[in-house]
């Protein structure tokens, strides 16, 4: 496949295609209706393509059965669902190509909707080509397949401290290291920032971004006439050398993956060459060094359990031991796999199910990997690094597996902005601070029944995490006095009158905990 991604003016004709007919998730929606659109999206094609052939035809409808569904099509129907690139233009592009006397997608183009980075209510609307998805293509990926907006990605992209999320920030420059089929780049885009850096070690990857700039080119501020984005081939951290940047993103190839087994195919997109967890542990060792002053690095990341050890105290060593000094890290841990479901899981992702031989030897590949090296399980999450210029460096690293919401960015950003801050202070300014229950906290309490106290109380949160805490009454009580119209030292005074207890215990046992909640979302600093 090649895509003629330096032809300005055939991807502007595909643009005004797609904008005639509204292609996007909501056109797309509508056309198939809900239940089959679903089913489409988890790879069941056989209602959808039942939902066309029972309506009346449409230009719409030709441009999903031809990009959506993989049908293919006789020239005089591409040349109605493409009237300005035309059958020509389309083969031409690459993103056509020719089945017998018929034509089929030689490409995957969705419309994908993500949170926009500047409008909180809105969504960012894009249309992305890459690799043929796994329902469309015939046979296995080549190692070298781009991807297109999975669920990683979209997890990446709601934890973004851009737009919105980073209001009292300045972000004139970003790096999307590992940029892939370009999204995280588009993204940031879209948020205004003005230099944009994204590099890959895939050329193919690399022709996929830049395909895609130039046809979400209307998603810019200021359009085809934005400033481009500046796209680098080169391995990590090699093609910015010493560049430094406000922002930095990656979804990295991080999969933990066998080296010396032949059978294992190992897919660019996921794997890079590198033995376990390494790749993770250089760009995150790396990273903070190509930090601005304040500026922030998000990426996700898979981390080695190795027998006896934490996995997340060794990415806190990544960290630790290696970041410039002024950085502040937030490492979360959002899920926990032992060997045998973390192999499972991205052997199915290359599309070789349980039963079959091959099956069994890429389970053997990866399982005798992780005894030799005595790993015994993988952590998956995110980092999050500041380089804020605070005394040394501090790393936060934690397990929270509660749900994550597709608009955390703000929520994360306050949570870390609060937490490190009061991390920072001196206990007794912890006990000046006026702090403020945040909106969504709720207390739970559970009761036998007519007993007059209750057996548990808990605190809980939706956002930006899920997450429950389990509380005494005395913890119970501070967060509910916690209005902004006293301080903590307040607060304990009274408390220690209603209790009868000793007013400096009382402020020793709750500066730990109101530090905590300030991390967890809980509380926020009313002057902050």
């Amino acid at each position: 496949m090649h895509l003629a991604y330096e032809d300005s003016e055939l991807i502007d004709r595909l643009r005004a295609d797609l904008r005639q007919t509204g292609f996007g998730r909501d056109a797309v929606r509508a056309c198939l209706g809900e239940t089959a659109d679903e089913s489409r999206l988890r790879g069941n094609l056989v209602p959808a393509r039942r939902a066309l052939a029972a309506a009346p035809e449409t230009v719409l409808g030709l441009q999903v059965s031809l990009l959506l569904l993989g049908e293919p099509l006789p020239a005089e129907a591409v040349d109605t669902a493409f009237p300005t690139l035309g059958l020509a233009g389309a083969l031409r592009l690459g993103v056509l190509q020719a089945d017998a006397s018929a034509y089929r997608a030689a490409v995957s183009l969705n419309p994908v909707s993500l949170p926009h980075p500047l409008l909180e209510s809105e969504s960012l609307h894009l249309w992305i080509a890459s690799d043929l998805d796994d329902h469309l293509r015939r046979g296995a990926a080549l190692p070298d397949h781009v991807m297109g907006v999975g669920g990683a990605t979209r997890s990446l992209v709601a934890q973004a401290p851009i737009g919105v999320a980073a209001p009292r920030t300045s972000i004139r420059s970003a790096l999307d290291l590992g940029t892939g089929c370009g999204v995280l780049a588009l993204v940031c885009r879209a948020a205004g920032i003005e230099r944009i850096v994204a590099t890959d070690i895939s050329g193919r990857a690399l022709a996929f971004a830049r395909f895609n700039e130039r046809l979400n080119a209307e998603t810019a501020p200021g359009g085809v006439t934005a400033r481009p984005i500046e796209f680098r081939l080169g391995n990590l951290f090699d093609a910015v050398g010493d560049e430094e940047f406000d922002l930095i993103l990656s979804n990295p190839p991080f999969v933990v993956t066998p080296r010396e087994s032949p059978a294992v195919v190992r897919y660019e997109y996921r794997d890079a060459g590198l033995a376990g967890d390494a790749l993770a542990e250089a760009v995150i060792s790396e990273g903070p060094r190509h930090l601005a002053v304040d500026g922030t690095m998000v990426c996700l990341a898979n981390w080695e359990y190795l027998w006896g050890h934490s996995g997340l105290e060794r990415a806190r060593a990544w960290i630790a031991d290696r970041a410039p000094e002024g950085c502040t890290a937030w490492i979360i841990e959002r899920d926990k796999l032992n060997t045998v479901q973390y192999a499972e899981t991205w052997i199915r992702d290359g599309r070789t199910l349980p039963g079959s031989s091959e099956f069994d030897e890429l389970m053997n590949a990866w399982l005798h990997d992780f005894e030799v090296r005595r790993v015994v399980a993988i952590g998956l999450g995110s980092v999050r690094v500041q380089r804020d210029g605070s005394p040394g460096v501090h790393v936060r690293a934690e397990s929270a597996t509660g749900a994550l919401g597709a608009r955390s960015a703000p929520e994360l950003t306050r949570c870390f902005e609060t937490g490190t801050r009061a991390g920072a202070m001196e206990p007794g300014a912890v006990l000046d601070t006026r702090w403020v229950r945040a909106p969504g906290v709720r207390e739970i309490r559970e009761h036998a029944p007519g007993a007059e106290h209750p057996s548990a109380i808990a605190l809980h949160v939706d956002t930006p995490i899920a997450r429950a805490v389990n509380a005494d009454t005395l913890l119970a009580a501070t967060v509910g006095v916690c209005d902004g119209d006293l301080n903590l030292r307040q607060i304990c005074e009274a408390l220690a009158g209603i209790l009868e207890v000793d007013a400096d215990a009382l402020e020793d046992a709750l500066i730990p905990e109101v530090r905590e909640l300030a991390w967890l979302g809980m509380l926020v600093d009313a002057e902050g």
